[in-house]
């Protein structure tokens, strides 16, 4: 998985074919459960871009999209967004791959 760099880094990705942004933390337990299954999921669905967003990093990025709670994906295709799975809820591979499925 991609690691953003910068906030010009984003805006270029999201105008990509379909990038989806999972917006994690070093702290969050949350988003470690999840974390050994995200290579297969990228393998799975490799018609998209994955790219992991530090939500402490990237505070400003999370504020502009009412991301508040993590693990949380927000998914963009040419530009626009065209689907979110945000809340401060473990994620379990099922509903991460129906999120998925619902962007094809």
């Amino acid at each position: 998985m991609k690691i953003l760099d910068s906030a010009k880094e984003f805006q270029e990705l999201k105008t990509q074919d379909t990038a989806v942004f999972l917006f994690t933390a070093g702290w969050c337990p949350d988003c470690r459960v999840i974390e050994p299954v995200l290579p297969e999921i990228e393998e799975a669905y490799s018609d998209f871009t994955f790219v992991s967003v530090d939500r402490d990093q990237f505070i400003d990025l999370c504020r502009d999209l009412d991301v508040y709670g993590i693990p949380s994906f927000v998914a963009f295709r040419n530009g626009a967004e065209i689907g979110r799975f945000v809340s401060k809820d473990r994620k379990t591979r099922a509903e991460i791959e129906s999120f998925l499925d619902g962007l094809q």
